[in-house]
C-alpha cells in the first residue's frame, strides 16, 4: 500500500493506494506541522485516526508533503516518527511548495508556485528543480497574506478599535475574543498558526465590504511585494496557487496581479487529487 500525504498547518488529506494504483481509502487527520508539534502530539494524530492505525503495517511507501518541511532538520524529526509509525515502509518527507508544484504543473512546465492557506510560501519550479529565494520564518514573522496573517490583523484591529462598527458586532458575534482566551491560544495551546487562521474566514465571508475588501488586497500586494519579486522570471511564467485563501479570494487574486503585470494560473483548493496523478504517472519516485 502506498500513502500519499498533503499536510497543511491545519489538517493533512491522506489518500492510500493499493499495488495496482486504485484507490483504498482516503482519509484527514490535524495537521502534522513539525515546526509548531511535539513528537508526542504528532504520534497522538496519528494513532487517533482509525484507518491509519489498522493500516500501519501494510504500508510499503509513504510519501508525506507538508507545511514546516522546509529544512533537514524538521524533515528529520518527522522522518523519525513516521518511520515509527509505519515500520514497514519507505519514508520520503518533503516541504509542502512540492506538492503545490506537482498539483499545479504539467511534466518540464516553468510556474512561480505560491501557497495561500493557513500559511503563505512561494517558490520556483523550472520543470526539474525547485528554487526558493527566501526561506520561510513562518507565522510569527513572515506568511503574509495567509490565513493567519489576516487572523492577526483583524485581531488587531478589533481591540484597536480600527475594524468599522458595523463588522465589530458580527466579529463579537462569531468569534471568542476575550484576551485571556486568545493569549492561551497563542501561548500555551498547540497550533497557534491554525487558531490565528480561523479568523481569517471573517475576510472571506465579508470580502466585499470596503473594509474587508482593502485589506485582502493589502496583503496581496505585500505577498508580491515581499515573495514574488523574488524571481526575475515572474512576468514569464504563469504564477500558480494552492490553499484556501487563494481559492475562495481568486477572483481577487486574479485581479491584484494582473493589476501589477503578473499572470495567474490554476488555482486549486487542495493539491492532493493533483499529487495522487503524479504519483500514478511517476510511480515511486521520489
Amino acid at each position: 500500500m502506498i500513502l500519499i500525504v498533503d499536510s497543511g498547518a491545519t489538517k493533512a488529506d491522506w489518500t492510500a493506494l493499493n499495488e495496482k494504483g486504485m484507490k483504498e481509502f482516503g482519509t484527514q487527520t490535524l495537521g502534522l506541522n513539525p515546526e509548531v508539534l511535539t513528537e508526542e502530539i504528532v504520534m497522538e494524530r496519528l494513532t487517533t485516526n482509525e484507518q491509519l492505525n489498522e493500516n500501519r503495517k501494510r504500508a510499503r511507501h509513504v510519501y508525506f508533503y507538508g507545511a514546516g518541511c522546509g529544512t533537514e532538520r524538521l524533515r528529520t524529526f518527522l522522518h523519525a516518527i513516521l518511520q515509527r509509525f509505519f515500520s514497514n515502509a519507505t519514508i520520503v518527507v518533503k516541504e509542502d511548495t512540492y506538492a503545490a508544484v506537482h498539483a499545479t504543473t504539467a511534466d518540464g512546465e516553468k510556474a512561480i508556485v505560491g501557497i495561500l492557506g493557513t500559511g503563505s510560501n512561494c517558490s520556483y519550479w523550472d520543470g526539474k528543480e525547485l528554487y526558493q529565494a527566501v526561506d520561510s520564518l513562518g507565522y510569527s514573522l513572515m506568511d503574509e497574506c495567509s490565513g493567519n496573517f489576516f487572523g492577526k490583523r483583524l485581531i488587531v484591529d478589533y481591540y484597536f478599535k480600527i475594524m468599522p462598527e458595523s463588522l465589530r458586532s458580527k466579529f463579537e458575534h462569531q468569534y471568542e475574543l476575550n484576551s485571556d482566551v486568545i493569549k492561551s491560544h497563542l501561548y500555551k495551546l498547540p497550533n497557534p498558526n491554525s487558531y490565528l487562521a480561523t479568523f481569517g474566514r471573517f475576510l472571506v465571508e465579508n470580502k466585499e465590504d470596503d473594509y474587508c475588501n482593502r485589506i485582502i488586497k493589502e496583503g496581496l500586494q505585500l505577498f508580491i511585494n515581499h515573495w514574488v519579486v523574488q524571481y526575475e522570471v515572474r512576468n514569464e511564467v504563469p504564477i500558480n496557487f494552492v490553499g484556501s485563501i487563494a481559492f475562495y479570494l481568486q477572483d481577487m487574486v486574479r485581479e491584484v496581479f494582473a493589476a501589477n503585470g503578473l499572470k495567474v494560473g490554476k488555482i486549486l483548493r487542495k493539491p492532493i487529487d493533483g499529487l495522487v496523478e503524479y504519483h500514478l504517472h511517476h510511480g515511486n519516485r521520489k
